[in-house]
């Protein structure tokens, strides 16, 4: 088939690298603007853009896809099928009915669970014990497409969201995959969603860092590993931010007292409103690099029940 793919990050690129070294024919790739990076804000390409241009691909970055201006591209481009991973646009009605065979989304998650901009860290802030990846027939919804298959993984006790995202992103190549080999085979069966599953999730934000430490001790693990690596779970220590890059929790527990450190000699263990405690083992304080927390406290001894 002849396929328009449409990403922009990182958890694109599997999946359009798994097309590239397919049998079908990718006729071009749409990916959102370049976009200023770093501190010097220097002009950079997502990285779905790239993966195409080292194939000699044609490269699309339209600011918008309505008034037809999507369709004058697909028009050039004939394409059969379009398959979207993390574009980060909404396709209006005339691209979703282009194609012959429409238009289907690779989604981070278990539909109808998690629709929306970040299901793979919603995932793990809320301590599911599975994740997943579902193909979609999309329609002008958001993710309320037709169910094409879904496939599913364990996640990891101590998971960070980064590390998952990274197997599922594998895991959609693979989804993808059977998704297209189904089709060719007209073996396909959609399924409606069950609207009353269905929960919506929208960007994260830096303003979601903070830890509130009356919290259980697997509600603020699941928090740390879930804002990893961003926006990152942070608390304040003696007037500083104290990032949390990594903890688990603890079988110490706690003195009654949530934010208090119970240990600050060789270990940086800190007490949760449940009186269980998590241990923090790569810190970084505010205008420091990030270090072991045993690193961290061979330089400032915390005294114990000094409250974050």
């Amino acid at each position: 088939m002849r396929i328009v793919f449409m990403g922009t990050p990182d958890f694109a690129v599997p999946c359009l690298e798994r097309l590239i070294n397919s049998d079908h024919e990718v006729v071009g790739v749409f990916c959102q603007p370049d976009k200023p990076k770093g501190r010097a804000q220097v002009l950079t390409a997502p990285p779905v853009k790239e993966l195409a241009l080292q194939h000699g691909i044609p490269v699309f970055q339209p600011n918008s896809l309505r008034n037809g201006e999507g369709v004058k591209i697909l028009e050039e481009v004939k394409p059969d099928l379009a398959i979207v991973i993390a574009y980060g646009k909404i396709l209006p009605e005339d691209f979703l009915s282009y194609p012959k065979y429409g238009c289907i989304n690779i989604h981070g998650s278990i539909l109808p669970k998690y629709r929306g901009a970040s299901p793979i860290q919603w995932a793990v802030l809320n301590g599911d014990k599975e994740a997943g990846v579902t193909s979609m027939q999309m329609d002008s919804g958001i993710d309320t497409g037709d169910i094409l298959l879904i496939r599913k993984i364990p996640v990891g006790e101590n998971e960070t969201a980064e590390e998952l995202f990274d197997r599922l992103s594998v895991l959609g190549a693979d989804t993808l995959e059977e998704t297209l080999e189904a089709l060719e085979k007209g073996e396909l069966n959609p399924v409606k969603q069950d609207e009353s599953q269905a929960t919506y999730v929208g960007m994260l934000s830096k303003q979601m860092s903070n830890i509130d430490w009356s919290l259980s001790a697997q509600e603020i693990h699941n928090k740390i590993r879930g804002l990893y690596s961003w926006p990152g779970a942070s608390t304040v220590l003696e007037g500083k931010t104290l990032k949390i890059h990594k903890a688990v929790i603890s079988d110490k527990t706690g003195n009654n007292i949530s934010g208090a450190v119970i240990s600050g000699e060789d270990r940086f263990i800190v007490c949760c409103g449940d009186n269980r405690c998590v241990e923090l083992l790569e810190v970084q304080l505010e205008g420091k690099k990030r270090m072991s927390a045993q690193d961290f406290l061979r330089g400032k001894k915390l005294a114990k029940g000094t409250v974050l």
